[in-house]
């Protein structure tokens, strides 16, 4: 028997009454926190109960407004949030360990589909030694997503800066596009009014989105005289299949500069107004990483081909963002 190792494990508090702590702490609400964890709401008294137990100490005082930290509590509430941010890191740490050379990027499907993978042979080439790991995952997620080293993310102007942590992209343009198809040989530019006969696709933004004016067909409208209201043909939950639907001649989609770039390139898209009645969108893409990889030679690799790409849109479509 190790009783130095015993001892040692004794004066460990359980990890599980750790984190339904927290999750009380937060709710305010040991219901709350018990379908924020999966389990019932006697479960996690008893860990807190147990946690208590272990501490000597009460941690929460009950109050009208719900469950309130006593001092210990917000003592304890203070070291708990930094173990378990260090925890969360334990999983990336083994995967980065059992293949060193991966670089995880978590991107939004429609910049991944329409622009990013076709670019991804290049950096390959560039940077033979480092593969990529590519995931799918949207921009109203957390940037904290489990096991990515990298994320391109689309921002508000206010949040994109330059830091040890974040290089900003650009800031791109939005405008109405379709399928040539679609426009049975009219001359292009079109007037403004030809939208009011011609099917409209519409993203809808999620619950708790806020999308910028521009997103708006409403907006178009009234900035371009129109005095009818915007027919909508169909409507869509995310911009990927908007952008599908556009190319498959089903309408007009108002789009960014860097999700249409290829396909205006190619043909299978064209702008149906001028460029100068184009709008900037009030967000930014940036590539972002965690402090943890602050220095790593891969992300800075990525980082930086990532914004020479860029680069090659904002020369004809986007607006570069000041770099401060």
């Amino acid at each position: 028997m190790n009783l130095f190792h015993d001892e040692r494990m004794r004066s460990l508090p359980p990890f599980d009454a750790l984190v339904a702590f927290h999750a009380v702490a937060e709710t305010a609400s040991m219901t709350d926190a018990g379908e924020t964890l999966g389990i019932t709401q006697s479960a996690v008294s008893h860990r807190i109960r147990r946690l208590e137990e272990f501490v000597g100490v009460n941690l929460f005082e009950r109050k009208a407004s719900g469950l309130v930290l006593t001092q210990a509590g917000e003592a304890l509430f203070l070291g708990v949030g930094d173990i378990l941010e260090a925890t969360r890191d334990l999983r990336s740490r083994c995967l980065r360990a059992a293949a060193p050379n991966i670089l995880r990027v978590g991107v939004g499907s429609a910049l991944a589909d329409n622009w990013l993978v076709k670019r991804l042979p290049a950096f390959r080439k560039a940077y033979p030694s480092t593969g990529i790991e590519l995931t799918v995952v949207e921009n109203e997620l957390p940037d904290t997503v489990e096991n990515l080293d990298v994320r391109i993310l689309w921002v508000p102007v206010s949040e994109a800066r330059s830091s040890s942590t974040q290089k900003p992209l650009f800031r791109e343009r939005v405008f109405p596009v379709c399928s040539p198809l679609l426009l049975r040989g009219r001359t292009l530019p079109l007037e403004a009014d030809a939208l009011e006969r011609l099917p409209l696709l519409q993203k809808r933004s999620p619950p708790g989105y806020t999308a910028g004016a521009e997103w708006s067909w409403q907006t178009w409208f009234e900035r371009l005289g129109l005095r009818s209201e915007p027919k909508e043909a169909l409507r869509f939950s995310s911009i990927g299949p908007l952008v599908t639907a556009a190319r498959e001649g089903a309408g007009v989609a108002l789009v960014r500069s860097m999700v249409a770039k290829d396909a205006l390139d190619d043909g299978r898209l064209v702008r149906v107004l001028r460029p100068e009645d184009d709008m900037l969108s009030i967000k930014v893409h940036v590539v972002r990483w965690p402090g943890r990889l602050v220095g790593d030679e891969r992300v800075k690799a990525f980082a930086d081909w990532v914004s020479s790409e860029a680069r090659m849109v904002g020369e004809v479509e986007a607006e570069p963002i000041l770099q401060v």
